[in-house]
């Protein structure tokens, strides 16, 4: 079997998150493939237009729901800008699934809160969406998402949604700047709002996805609540390239993200060199 042969997957759906950032449902052309495809939130996989390349982006799309995956991505580059340039119905390669994944099962029983900035949702809604349609299995459910301004929030309806329903606590914000007249969200940066959010970390597992910046600001906040390392999960997704360890994009000394990632603990994180 060629490992870098892709499976040819069609475009059934289309949305503009924002001006820059678009997310494609895409459906197996081999129906046989598609009722024996399973993967688990926080895999990724590779995305590839052909005469263009590909990109590495997460599955944005929980595994409770089949017959389709998501992905979620900026157009920045020549692959990404190739994707935008794709209308419903074009095909494109799907190489995957790769990679570890988010422990649900270890966190069935607990509360969790969620922690996303900007397009860092992507990974962190796949788990969301992977608890909530196993909603009686978990205790409190927090989601705590910011980005630079109103106009870079991604998901925006399934937002709306998520601040409807009565078994979520949801906070939303913007750094100060950028919010607009309507605004009715926090004006904060990711730090400040888990800290003004979250009141206990007991029993509770963090996932946590955005900018690094952010990331790094926000792990002490964390910590000071009293969540352990070993209970607070990020993806480094954005440091892959080939998906199967053999390009050396990822590595981080002696880790590489594709295959021991790209869904890390707090704890191991400390522990990766300096480089990182």
């Amino acid at each position: 079997m060629n490992i870098y042969q892709p499976h040819l997957m069609r475009i059934r759906e289309i949305t503009d998150e924002t001006v820059d950032t678009r997310t494609l449902k895409l459906e197996f052309e081999d129906s046989g493939l598609a009722g024996q495809f399973q993967f688990y939130a926080g895999q990724f996989g590779e995305y590839s237009v052909f005469g263009e390349g590909e990109s590495t982006f997460c599955i944005a799309s929980p595994p409770t729901r089949s017959g389709y995956i998501e992905c979620s991505f900026k157009a920045t580059g020549k692959v990404t800008q190739a994707l935008r340039r794709l209308n419903v119905g074009d095909t494109v390669g799907f190489r995957g699934p790769y990679g570890n994944h988010f422990p649900l099962e270890e966190m069935k029983g607990h509360s969790i809160v969620f922690i996303a900035g900007g397009i860092g949702l992507a990974p962190v809604r796949a788990v969301i969406w992977n608890v909530l349609d196993l909603r009686d299995q978990f205790k409190d459910v927090t989601i705590i998402y910011g980005a630079r301004s109103v106009g870079d929030l991604v998901y925006k309806r399934e937002l709306e949604e998520w601040g409807q329903r009565k078994d979520i606590k949801l906070c939303l914000a913007v750094d100060p700047g950028g919010e607009t007249p309507e605004w009715k969200g926090m004006v904060a940066r990711i730090p400040t709002a888990v800290e003004q959010t979250v009141t206990t970390a007991e029993g509770n597992f963090a996932v946590i996805c955005g900018p690094p910046i952010m990331i790094k600001f926000t792990l002490p906040v964390l910590e000071k609540l009293g969540f352990p390392g070993d209970r607070i999960y990020t993806t480094l997704e954005n440091r892959m390239k080939c998906g199967i360890g053999k390009c050396g994009r990822c590595n981080i000394g002696p880790t590489y993200v594709c295959k021991d990632g790209p869904v890390f603990t707090a704890t191991q994180m400390r522990k990766l060199p300096q480089e990182f």
